[in-house]
């Protein structure tokens, strides 16, 4: 009778075991969780923590028992892996609760160990009140300290979706919220443009954020944590969440002599396999190539773990059919009222690479404008300048950037084009899209580009380029212009253009914009078939560029308020 081992439960594990069970009803299968649950919603903890979800117990997809019973594992939690002994094919536990030490053989194992939250040797790191934020118990510690101390401002160390969920949560509750983050941006998986928005709309939301510092030590005053800044600022909280980041948990998989890779991670051939044959790995572990770029990567995310599990368990029953062909890390979050999602690889990314491409910002209503409650989605997708192969994609709305997102993904999975986004049929009706919906929009944009019927310039082009070098033609109405534009800009209305092209120069370099894009494109047009050689469309228009340049930071808000002894907000006065 074979036995299989895996170690580690949640996405990769758990279904890994599952899928093991389904195509081998008589082997052996023992699961060892080193934690107390095995089969839990990890997103969902943020909204646990928050309200959202009211009931402890529906964060469990599987308990240990419920798990046991229908598949007929032998699940241990509370008990700890210690070593891997490939050369005997045996696994030595430790039973946390008793202390007990043992040893199991297998015929092959799947390692699913996770990663853990990144905790950097910070001076005052290991005090009361500071938590990170990864499993069920993480989260029960957060939820009695909030009960029992009921702390009115939290300061979140980090940006990425876990740091930012984690600030609408606490918000929720009531609590200050307070974002420290090293890089300049928030969500560094964005672009800077697209981060730009989350910023303006976190400061809508009365959510202070320091960009571009680090927290350099903790220290304690009249029982409150103080977070001393590099900036030299000072911040009195009641609690502090952890959310820097995680790294693979490779130390089993060290121990045992399998091979690492350059990200630190488990590496697996296509198979899942890692350099010992009798040994599979899965989940956030794992480092793999992407397969747009062919570069080992990591993806901590739920659903190619999920995946992974299951792929694993096909090749260790039925022979190494099935292969793994890498995630594009696909992923989106909620901020607020803002949705934010991504797929593929950025343009910062690709040009760390010096991989060409080409990179366009659309700004479309989500459905058809004229039918009420029409709001914006903001549509980034980079792609080839050769064939036109999309390589990443980014979606930021109110409403529908969910779908936009994973069409996206679809198409940069099967190595699609911004051909078939022009291509693509959608369901439209007026209350969930256009008849040229905004992916749509996005491939046409792309084909004029490719076709050369448009040039472009981006927001930072003109952000490094000396004032009186282009001339800058905003083609908006005279309203528009006077609410606000480029310095330096000239306003001819679009309407007007035909009449007024005498008063625009011929020997300098023409970038035009609008609000978004598509009076600027016809502009461009205009201009480029009466004469005018060098025509540029500033992508995104002023929204855009706008947004990008506004102050990014949102510091000191809370500066002059002081909690008093009701336990209301106050503000100081003067």
């Amino acid at each position: 009778m074979k036995t299989y081992i895996v170690i580690g439960g949640v996405a990769g594990g758990a279904t890994a075991a599952a899928r093991l069970r389904r195509l081998d009803e008589r082997a052996r299968i023992i699961l060892f969780e080193r934690g107390a649950h095995i089969s839990y919603a990890s997103c969902g903890l943020p909204y646990y923590i928050g309200g959202a979800i009211k009931d402890r117990e529906d964060l469990f997809v599987q308990t240990p028992e419920s798990f046991s019973k229908r598949f007929g594992i032998d699940v241990r939690t509370r008990t700890e892996v210690l070593k891997i002994i490939p050369s005997t094919k045996r696994i030595m536990a430790r039973n946390l609760a008793t202390g007990e030490e043992y040893e199991e053989g297998y015929s092959q194992l799947v390692l699913s160990p996770g990663a853990d939250p990144v905790k950097p040797p910070i001076q005052g790191i290991e005090q009361d009140g500071v938590f990170t934020l990864r499993n069920v118990d993480d989260a029960d510690g957060i939820m009695k300290y909030i009960e029992e101390k009921k702390p009115q401002r939290a300061v979140i160390v980090g940006a990425g979706f876990i740091g930012l969920e984690m600030a609408e949560n606490l918000h929720q509750r009531g609590i200050m919220v307070t974002i420290v983050e090293m890089a300049e941006q928030v969500m560094t998986m964005l672009d800077f443009e697209m981060a730009a928005m989350a910023h303006q709309h976190l400061k809508l939301k009365n959510v202070e954020f320091y960009l571009k510092d680090k927290v350099i030590s903790f220290s304690r005053e009249n029982n409150r944590i103080i977070v001393n800044l590099e900036s030299k600022r000072n911040i009195s909280c009641d609690m502090v969440l952890l959310s820097i980041g995680v790294r693979p948990e490779c130390k089993l998989a060290k121990e045992a002599d399998l091979q690492i890779g350059p990200t630190c991670g488990i590496v697996v051939n296509e198979f899942l396999q890692t350099s010992n044959p009798d040994i599979y790995a899965v989940g956030d572990a794992i480092e793999f190539s992407n397969p747009i770029i062919n570069k080992r990567m990591h993806t901590y995310l739920a659903g190619p773990a999920n995946k992974q599990g299951r792929i694993a368990a096909d090749n260790i029953v039925l022979g190494n059919k099935r292969r793994y062909h890498g995630s594009i890390a696909t992923a989106i979050a909620r901020v607020f009222d803002l949705t934010v999602a991504f797929t593929g690889i950025s343009e910062k990314v690709l040009k760390s690479e010096n991989i060409p491409y080409i990179s366009t910002i659309t700004h479309s209503p989500c459905h058809a404008g004229y039918y009420p409650g029409a709001m914006p989605v903001t549509l980034k997708i980079i792609f080839s300048p050769k064939e036109g192969r999309l390589l990443g994609a980014q979606v930021l709305g109110y409403q529908g950037a969910d779908k936009r997102i994973d069409i996206l993904s679809t198409l940069i999975q099967k190595r699609g084009t911004i051909y078939d986004l022009m291509e693509m049929e959608q369901a439209y009706a007026p209350p969930y899209s256009s008849a040229k919906d905004p992916v749509n929009i996005a491939g046409f944009v792309a084909e004029n580009i490719l076709n050369g019927l448009i040039r472009i310039v981006q927001w930072y082009d003109l952000c490094e380029t000396e004032n009186g070098e282009n001339y800058l033609l905003d083609v908006r109405t005279r309203d528009e212009y006077e609410s606000g534009t480029i310095q330096g800009a000239v306003n001819i209305p679009l309407n007007d253009l035909r009449e007024r092209m005498g008063e625009i120069p011929t020997d300098r370099k023409i970038v035009i914009f609008c609000a978004a894009g598509l009076r600027g494109y016809l502009a461009a047009r205009i201009l480029s078939q009466n004469g005018f050689e060098n025509v540029c469309n500033l992508s995104g228009g002023y929204i855009t560029y706008q947004l990008a340049t506004l102050k990014q930071g949102n510091e000191d808000i809370f500066e002059k308020e002081y909690i008093a002894k009701d336990d209301i907000i106050y503000e100081k006065r003067e």
